[in-house]
């Protein structure tokens, strides 16, 4: 049976691969962990949109963290090892990995991270997009 889409119409030229990265988000949005917050951030001066992701990473070190970008998708992993030199009486906190990505348009400057009281925050910029007028001559068939 073939699936029909939205992006399957013959005038949504060019769009294959949004239909992809939207499958691929759809999978990736049952995982809460760990939770995260965006935002618009209103910086003076600056042309376009400043958008912040926050993740709770509490317990986590600079060292445990990376974060990367992967073609087109900011990855964030952490890794936690189990310090065994530690003898439990009670254990509620789990030394725990996890990856979280987000699918970025194109155009969408990744400008730092900072990690602060338990809280990695990754500041992206989303430039105006100049706008672009083109005049396409039309030729004779003759």
């Amino acid at each position: 049976m073939t699936r029909m889409s939205a992006f399957s119409s013959p005038f949504m030229l060019g769009f294959d691969d949004i239909e992809r990265v939207l499958d691929r988000v759809s999978k990736a949005a049952n995982d809460g962990y760990p939770p995260y917050n965006i935002e618009r951030l209103s910086k003076p001066g600056s042309k376009g949109d400043v958008i912040r992701i926050t993740l709770a990473v509490a317990g986590f070190t600079r060292d445990q963290l990376d974060v990367s970008l992967e073609e087109s998708q900011l990855v964030i992993r952490g890794r936690q090892e189990d310090d065994k030199t530690r003898q439990y009486l009670h254990r509620g906190i789990a030394a725990r990995q996890f990856q979280r990505a987000f699918v970025l348009a194109e155009g969408i400057e990744i400008l730092g991270a900072d990690l602060k009281d338990g809280l990695l925050s990754i500041d992206l910029a989303r430039p105006e997009p100049e706008k672009v007028i083109r005049k396409i001559e039309i030729t004779g068939g003759d």
